[in-house]
């Protein structure tokens, strides 16, 4: 063989190796790229997965907004749970009640956020749904950047809050300012979702909507209501302009349920993916918090319907609403209408005739001084 052809060979080795190197890397690249870019896993697919918080201080001071002490796996302390006190934790009551349909898979995340980490189990494109329980630290600016990914990419965000100054842990930030900082701070622009938390409090009260149009979340596969629970809380101010989808749902006692403030249930789309905030965690809270915390039973209060509207807006977060049915199962008094394909039992209609007395909300306006521990449970 010639020089000039052992030339040529080397140079025609030399160029199919450095070809498959590039599409080697080519193939990494793309792989890491999907591993960050619309992996939320997709409704339709069979299991729901719903990651509930618990490394923002949600268990701070007399707090207890968990699903159960196993965590990451509530399925660790009772695979096949049926009542509330098969789970311990003060939202146990709606892990259950999501559980024993069928369709969900609960985890509880202790860690940094984070989106398109591929060696973290509980990274968040492993899952439909995001619930932060009154987060109470604010979130660092990789977390929030991976919150707004996932809602962007697909992802459901639960955002649950309390009272003006409720700072469990005297970090300076209570749960409506960390809210209100991941909607604002998050490199995206202001107000992305169309929703902001009140600097107030509202002592008491039960928002309704009294003239409920269709929505996911008063009439879903878990059943229909109407009326939720504050018992001190806040409220949130919604804007169309900078999020046209936003809707307000249920608003406290004297707000029209039309406007635009007064708003206790809301929710709104961004990208692909939804969102719900509620302002107060007294109605999740079950009365079963652990330890010498001392909890009220707001999921389960008469007056109202928390057990079917907070699983309905996990469902509708989760999947998108779809009207694909929740297995039928046996009644439980986990507080939760037994999820079927619609209402399982009748809604009371108001009448002239009623003896409930109409509560009219109380309102703070002034903020607590920095600080301030605020006792848990309803409070």
């Amino acid at each position: 063989m010639s020089s000039t052809a052992k030339i040529w060979k080397r140079r025609n080795l030399l160029f199919v190796i450095v070809l498959l190197l590039v599409a080697s890397l080519f193939v990494i690249i793309q792989s890491r790229v999907s591993a960050y870019q619309g992996s939320v896993p997709r409704a339709g697919s069979g299991t729901l997965r719903v990651l509930f918080d618990n490394a923002h201080a949600e268990t701070a001071g007399n707090a207890d907004w968990v699903i159960s002490k196993s965590q990451p796996d509530p399925l660790s302390e009772n695979p096949n749970p049926q009542v509330e006190s098969d789970w311990t934790g003060g939202i146990s009551s709606w892990g259950v009640a999501l559980q024993r349909t069928g369709r969900y898979s609960l985890k509880t995340n202790t860690n940094p956020l984070t989106y398109g980490d591929t060696t973290n189990p509980l990274d968040l494109s492993q899952f439909n749904e995001l619930v932060l329980p009154e987060a109470n630290t604010l979130f660092s600016s990789s977390e929030k950047t991976a919150i707004l990914t996932f809602v962007r990419s697909g992802g459901g965000l639960f955002m649950i809050a309390d009272h003006s100054g409720s700072d469990r842990n005297n970090d300076g930030a209570d749960s409506l300012h960390v809210f209100n900082d991941l909607m604002n701070n998050s490199g995206v622009g202001n107000d992305p979702f169309g929703i902001q938390f009140d600097d107030t409090t509202v002592n008491k009260d039960h928002p309704a909507d009294d003239t409920p149009n269709p929505d996911p979340i008063l009439q879903g596969p878990f059943g229909t209501g109407t009326t939720s629970l504050i018992d001190k809380g806040t409220t949130e101010t919604i804007s169309q302009k900078d999020n046209p989808t936003v809707v307000g749902v249920i608003y406290i006692t004297g707000s029209s349920n039309t406007g635009s403030t007064g708003v206790f249930f809301a929710r709104s789309t961004y990208g692909s993916g939804r969102v719900v905030t509620t302002g107060d965690s007294s109605s999740i809270d079950d009365g079963t918090c652990e330890g010498q915390n001392t909890c009220y039973n707001g999921w389960s209060d008469s007056n109202a319907q928390n057990g079917v509207l907070y699983p309905n807006a996990t469902e509708w977060l989760a999947n998108g609403g779809t009207s694909s049915p929740t297995p039928t199962v046996t009644a439980t008094d986990t507080g939760t209408a037994t999820p079927t394909a619609g209402p399982t039992e009748p809604v009371a209609t108001p009448t002239a005739e009623s003896t409930e007395p109409i509560l009219t909300p109380t309102i703070e306006d002034v903020t607590p001084p920095a600080g301030t521990t605020q006792p848990g449970g309803n409070y």
